[in-house]
């Protein structure tokens, strides 16, 4: 066994402390090729500081030899030492060979500094030198992709797909069934993902299926796919709601909510599942359980409206209009805010016979709701109480122009006009 050899083994047990004086030893020992290729090993396995010695060594040796300049490049990127990286990497001309690579190198650099537009240009640059090189197409695609540009990427990702299944360890359907799904282009991404999960079958790729079946509305793929999820990995908390909302979604509304409590015994701090849970038990005709799911939910955050709007509502039907007020009048204190509290908070103050503060809490509303029937309908009832007649009539008339079939509000406007 060489020494190369035997340096690559203890550094592949983790045996580095009897590594390093083999090291130190073929530094000084072995010839040039020798220490390019222990470099490149030592390189692969993170021993940045070690390679780098050796090939800036062998830059001083060879001064034209542009690989050696390359490496070293690549080197200074992972020790995070980005100028002496952009100082070789642009001095690099267009006619040189390692041009691209340069190019590629200089991309990943910019962009790590958050400079994509620079890093764009670069690698634009590289695919108009060579339009039809993958590990361009694919850094193109890799980059749009990073910055949320998915229409850019998948454009990419095909030109990559014509010639390319895998690149640089990445399964190109795989990328294009994530951004097509991110895109909203939930139907074209499903073929995708089917020839992803004939290659893996993992816990992202099966999510990934089943979230794009649920979104295009194939309910019963979703539900196929995310139970085998739950068979892979009972803890990938995500999949329950989408499960149980295909459920739903497919008229079976007991095994929803039995999914649903099946992932809150996973997580039980997960609000999304209490507030689904809440809502599917008030279907179920069970007000305490739902009161319970939705109470704990807006305990982990105030600031979930639709939570506190579903338990005003609970509470608005148990006639509990001081736990009402006092609910969505904390929230409001706390800073957050939704004009459906308001409305709420107008209905409760009404049934408490407060009335100018629910006058006040109707008028408020009335800017967001002035285009919904039911709430004109409510404030327009509400200010005939009060003896608002004028106002009222404003109301019931602005129902009639929404819906002019609105016979009962069409009467109400003609016993104000009288």
């Amino acid at each position: 066994m060489n020494r190369i050899d035997q340096i690559v083994q203890l550094v592949e047990r983790g045996d580095i402390e009897r590594a390093l004086p083999l090291i130190s030893k073929a530094k000084k020992e072995a010839n040039d090729d020798e220490k390019y290729m222990l470099a490149d090993y030592l390189f692969s396995f993170g021993m940045l500081e070690e390679a780098r010695a050796i090939v800036e060594e062998l830059v001083q040796r060879y001064p034209d030899e542009g690989e050696l300049f390359i490496f070293l490049a690549e080197i200074y990127t992972e020790l995070e030492e980005d100028e002496k990286a952009l100082a070789i990497l642009t001095d690099i001309d267009e006619e040189d060979p390692l041009f691209l690579r340069a190019c590629l190198l200089l991309a990943d650099l910019y962009q790590i500094q958050g400079l994509e537009e620079v890093s764009e240009q670069k690698l634009l640059k590289a695919y108009e030198k060579a339009p039809n090189e993958p590990i361009i197409e694919f850094a193109l695609a890799e980059l749009y992709f990073a910055t949320g540009q998915y229409g850019k990427s998948i454009s990419f990702y095909k030109k990559v797909l014509e010639r390319e299944t895998t690149v640089a360890g990445t399964f190109i359907p795989e990328r294009l069934a994530e951004a097509l799904s991110l895109l909203g282009e939930f139907e074209q991404a499903l073929p995708y993902y089917e020839q992803t999960i004939e290659k893996k079958m993992d816990s992202h790729t099966l999510f990934g299926y089943g979230f794009t079946a649920f979104q295009a509305e194939y309910y019963q793929t979703a539900i196929e796919k995310l139970t085998q999820l739950k068979e892979l990995d009972r803890d990938y908390v995500p999949l329950y709601l989408y499960l149980a909302k295909a459920y739903e979604h497919e008229g079976d509304v007991t095994k929803s909510y039995e999914i649903a409590k099946e992932g809150l015994l996973v997580d039980e701090w997960n609000k999304e599942l209490l507030f689904y849970a809440g809502k599917i038990a008030l279907k179920l005709g069970n007000e305490e359980e739902a009161e319970t799911y939705l109470q704990k939910a807006v305990d982990i955050d105030l600031g979930y409206v639709e939570a506190l709007v579903a338990l005003a509502s609970v509470w608005m039907h148990q006639e509990r209009y001081e736990d009402v007020v006092r609910c969505l009048q904390y929230a409001i204190d706390q800073g957050e805010y939704d004009p459906q509290l308001e409305w709420y908070l107008a209905r409760a103050k009404h049934k408490l016979e407060m009335y100018s503060d629910a006058l006040n809490h109707y008028q408020e509303a009335y800017t967001f709701f002035k285009n919904d029937v039911s709430f004109l309908e409510e404030y327009g009832y509400f200010l005939i109480e009060e003896g608002d007649r004028e106002r009222a009539k404003a109301m019931f008339a602005q129902i009639v122009r929404l819906d002019p079939a609105n016979t009962e509000a069409a009467q109400m406007l003609l016993q104000l006009e009288e």
